[in-house]
């Protein structure tokens, strides 16, 4: 008796605590609103010069807990709406008419700091504090810069690459209730809330200058697509980047997802004659040939197996050149003519050295590696030898053919692409891929093919330009073949800094399709905006004092929105000077500034005309330049 009356109590204790248990359960979750994790703090991205690319600015989510929907709930509603026009409350009605627990009834409104009292104000209305991502620049390197998803999490470019330094810590909130059923806000305090700015090697201005002279392009010759990239030859910095279409990365989802992707960096094509450079200098590098060595180019017409290389200007009948004269001139027969020398294995040894088909690690993600499908033990057929020589047969990203002309730019070193800021030269034997001879004996080629050959358009006054066209067929989502890319690389000699640009036009339908008519002018506006803007890279190589300021005065007064007007002792108009050239007429003038802004001079704090006489401070506004539709 006494054991069954001890089992009842056993039994009666434990259901008693279940019981309780279940009650503190349901208890507990009756009194929990909400909980949500954020990133408060996202970092910033800036250019090399601290310039904003990416940033944050506040925005709010408003919620109410509509359990009692009496008079005096709804006469809070109204003062919502009053406060927050965009809210009506005909539609804060219809949000809250079924709903008895949490309802949002505004989410990401941008709000002053008097309506965020107002509202803190109003019994039974909440409001949360959020971080919105923003790129002020809008189009400006959205490509490259990517976009974050509602979480703000990084979703593409520089934000998903570098999604973890940018994004810090999450921070916790939680909504439960009080005994009176009011909510109480509960938040936990990471260790580290603040996340890391990242700074890229972007130059802001630079980059602006690069894709206004990009759309121009690509517009004139109504083509599919158009990119441009500049590197700094030394350390590997990306100083611009884009290709056109593109997109605004705060309403990226309303644009296609083919202008959302750097193809610079993920879209490999067939070079065609820019490759040339590359196969002359494994033929040079391993002492097959060397600049003056002839080679008998056939009349323009040389038969492979049993196919036919022709020129690609039929009328061309070249006859014995010089392996200078084959780059200089662009000729297909000579290039294949200086590949057979040479064999493909060797060809195939310093393809790898430049590291083609090898993904170059850059900062971004979606990079192709591009396509070249023989070993250098493969025994490969003299049509391919030939079509390889010269830029067929294989695939290579934009960014892979700008790093192997910076390797001739810079003596003779492969360096690493990136675009985050790095002052640090990667000029060390490791890297060295070229002996310094044979990249002085390329350079000096290249500056022929640019004074003398098929890269006239991209010659610059007073500079020595080294460069290569290439016009290529380009291959069809289909299959086969369908239009031509056109394309210029080179960089000017005897600068402060080494830099290579590489610009293409990807199937022009109008106004010409060779490399020397869409791609070279475009390297021409690029290059010369970076040696007459951007005093540290510039120094003349030719150098004249006369020519060169009357030179540097045209190119002023043509890249400028307007060109400046003076009086003695008065203030001059800075509208439509770039930064440079109006601290350098600030600092002639003896005019003390303060500048905001990037791009071009949109307004001015004091009109031009003002006597200089008093102390003060000149204001100038800068503004990028607006591209027209």
């Amino acid at each position: 008796m006494f054991c069954f009356l001890f089992t009842v109590v056993i039994m009666k204790a434990f259901y008693i605590q279940v019981v309780n248990k279940e009650k503190l359960l349901a208890y507990s979750k009756s009194q929990f609103i909400r909980e949500v994790s954020e990133y408060p703090n996202r970092g910033n991205i800036i250019d090399r010069n601290g310039h904003p690319l990416a940033i944050n600015i506040h925005v709010y989510n408003v919620f109410t807990i509509p359990k009692n929907k009496n008079t005096k709930f709804y006469q809070q509603l109204k003062s919502l709406s009053q406060v927050v026009p965009e809210l009506p409350y005909a539609k804060l009605q219809a949000l809250v008419k079924k709903r008895t627990r949490y309802t949002w009834l505004g989410k990401k409104i941008k709000l002053s700091e008097e309506q965020l009292k107002k509202i803190k104000k109003i019994e039974g209305i909440i409001v949360e504090s959020h971080s919105e991502r923003v790129y002020p620049n809008r189009e400006l390197l959205s490509q490259t810069l990517g976009f974050v998803g509602q979480d703000n999490s990084g979703l593409a470019g520089i934000e998903s690459s570098q999604n973890k330094k940018l994004k810090g810590l999450p921070q916790v909130v939680k909504y439960v209730r009080d005994a009176k059923g009011r909510p109480i806000k509960y938040e936990t305090k990471a260790s580290q809330l603040v996340a890391e700015d990242i700074q890229l090697s972007i130059d802001k201005d630079m980059q602006g200058a690069l894709e206004s002279y990009l759309k121009e392009a690509v517009i004139h010759h109504q083509a599919f697509r158009g990119g441009a990239g500049v590197m700094d030859a030394e350390t590997g910095e990306i100083l611009a980047i884009a290709n056109y279409p593109t997109y605004d990365p705060n309403k990226a989802s309303q644009f296609p997802v083919e202008h959302r992707k750097l193809a610079f960096v993920s879209d490999p094509f067939e070079p065609g004659s820019i490759f040339k450079t590359i196969t002359i200098a494994s033929a040079l590098e391993n002492n097959v040939a060397k600049a003056n060595t002839k080679y008998f180019c056939e009349y323009g017409k040389l038969k492979v197996q049993n196919h036919w290389i022709s020129e690609a200007e039929t009328h061309e009948k070249f006859e014995w050149l010089t392996v200078a004269d084959i780059l200089k001139f662009s000729s297909n027969v000579g290039t294949t003519k200086v590949a057979f020398a040479l064999k493909y294995p060797r060809l195939r040894e310093s393809l790898d050295k430049f590291k083609f088909a090898q993904k170059t690690g850059i900062e971004v993600s979606g990079e192709s590696k591009g396509i070249l499908n023989y070993k250098a033990t493969d025994k490969v057929r003299p049509l391919t030898l030939s079509n390889i020589s010269f830029g067929q047969g294989i695939a290579t990203t934009a960014l892979q053919m700008l790093r192997s002309y910076a390797a001739i730019a810079n003596g003779g070193y492969l360096v690493k692409p990136t675009l985050l800021k790095s002052s640090e030269s990667q000029l060390k034997p490791e890297n060295r891929i070229l002996s310094e001879k044979t990249a002085a004996a390329m350079t000096s080629m290249l500056v022929d093919v640019v004074n003398e050959g098929t890269g006239d358009e991209a010659r610059i006054p007073h500079y020595e330009v080294a460069g290569k066209t290439g016009t290529a067929q380009r291959v069809s989502p289909g299959g086969g073949y369908s239009g031509y890319i056109g394309s210029f690389i080179g960089f000017p000699v005897n600068v402060n800094k080494k830099f290579v640009v590489l610009t293409y036009i990807d199937h022009p339908t109008a106004n010409g399709y060779y490399g020397g008519a869409t791609a070279a002018p475009i390297f021409k506006k690029i290059t010369q905006y970076i040696l007459y803007k951007k005093k540290d890279f510039a120094q003349f190589a030719k150098y004249d004092e006369k020519s060169n300021k009357v030179n540097l005065d045209e190119v002023h007064s043509q890249q400028s929105a307007a060109a400046p007007t003076y009086i003695p002792g008065t203030i001059p108009s800075f509208i439509g000077l770039d930064k440079a050239s109006a601290l350098e007429l600030a600092q002639e003038k003896n005019i003390k500034v303060h500048v905001s802004g990037f791009g071009v001079v949109k307004s001015q704090s004091i009109a031009s005309g003002t006597s200089l006489d008093g102390d003060y401070i000149l204001r100038l506004q800068f503004e990028a330049p607006t591209y027209a539709e």
